[in-house]
């Protein structure tokens, strides 16, 4: 039951990834090491099927015994290839990069071959047994699995040293995926070096103790959940990042709303250009957000500037105005600039941002006197 949960919890996250990483892709074709994340997310994807005991017999029942276990064997061989096209791409020149990946494409088609021959070759009484069960003395099982097992060792342990490579140079927070990521294939490597090792064992007619081959197996179920989670961190601690700024900015512009109203009202010729309204949902994506929060922003700093000089009357002060106190006398303010009354040309400091914080202070002020103004409102 776990293993099940387990395993739904890994698809759910393979391919939530693999939906995004083809968004993304689909936005900057040009990005090499987004496409190649993208096709080892796909390779995994298409593999986990296969993996799956209900998968396996409807693929076989399709075709012929054998195929599932053919067509999960070459998608992982794709799914670590294309792990280290990846930082072969981030981590070398374009044009060395290219010729590397290129060299690395020999040994991937020569070992698909090799196993789809082999596969082909085994008699096919022989082919739907698991590795488990499998005859090693069968040339056709030993070949297949001796040639799998050896490129995938090889790959891994390729990636395994440009993943530490790269970790050393990256930040965060894609250095933190990227140490989870070693470790996965620390592991991996592990587990199919000693797969390998007991493939050859059994080939020479020895057995293998159970214990190593229950070792093996439950390095290689940790480390392929991590795997993923070491892919998909970085995307996710970004897009964590993304959702709270996207909050925050949605927080801000309705705070600002009282404020923003009574300035709107006195002056809506100071408001900024709006583009032509879309869909519905359009009002909730992060892009939206955003503009309309720094276009009230905007608007809410130009009114209080052309207030300013009627609020210092009011107020009767040539000192800067709180945020509190400008609200308290804003109403006043607007009405005596409503009513024509004269007021100096010259601007008046309001709640002027306490520190050097940039925006973010001078929207903290604002959103002070807006607050203020609420409350004396009500």
């Amino acid at each position: 039951m776990a293993l099940t949960v387990l395993s739904l919890v890994l698809a759910v996250v393979l391919y939530g990834a693999l939906l995004w990483t083809g968004r993304q892709g689909l936005h900057d074709p040009s990005d090499r090491m987004l496409r190649a994340v993208f096709l080892c997310l796909l390779c995994a994807g298409l593999s986990f099927p296969f993996g799956v005991p209900a998968g396996a017999r409807l693929m076989d029942g399709l075709t012929a015994d054998g195929a599932a276990k053919l067509a999960q064997n070459l998608c992982l061989l794709g799914t670590v290839h294309f792990l280290g096209c990846f930082f072969i791409h981030a981590a070398t020149a374009p044009a060395t990069a290219t010729a590397r990946v290129r060299r690395q494409t020999v040994p991937l088609a020569a070992t698909a071959a090799v196993i789809t021959l082999a596969m082909v070759l085994t008699p096919e009484v022989e082919r739907s047994h698991t590795y488990a069960t499998a005859d090693m003395r069968e040339p056709g099982i030993a070949v297949f699995y001796l040639m799998a097992g050896a490129y995938l060792t090889y790959a891994l342990a390729i990636a395994l040293m440009w993943t530490v490579r790269y970790a050393r140079l990256a930040g965060r927070p894609l250095v933190t995926g990227l140490w989870m990521l070693t470790a996965a294939l620390a592991g991996m490597v592990l587990a199919s070096a000693v797969r390998e090792a007991a493939t050859l064992v059994r080939l020479l007619g020895g057995e293998v103790p159970h214990p190593v081959i229950i070792g093996a197996k439950l390095v290689l179920d940790l480390a392929i959940p991590l795997f993923v989670a070491g892919v998909v961190f970085p995307g996710l601690v970004t897009r964590w990042a993304s959702i709270r700024l996207w909050w925050h900015h949605s927080r801000v512009y309705h705070g600002l709303a009282p404020l923003w109203t009574e300035l709107h009202a006195a002056f809506p010729e100071d408001a900024l250009e709006r583009t032509r309204p879309g869909r519905w949902w359009d009002v909730l994506t992060p892009r939206s957000v955003h503009r309309r929060y720094y276009r009230r922003v905007i608007e809410c700093r130009d009114g209080l500037v052309r207030i300013s000089p009627h609020l210092a009357l009011v107020a009767d002060t040539e000192a800067p105005l709180e945020p509190e106190v400008a609200a308290l006398h804003l109403r006043t303010a607007l009405r005596a600039y409503a009513a024509g009354e004269e007021a100096p040309s010259q601007a008046v400091p309001v709640a002027l941002p306490d520190g050097d914080g940039g925006l973010e202070d001078d929207v903290r002020q604002l959103t002070r006197m807006s607050e203020a103004l609420a409350a004396s409102r009500a």
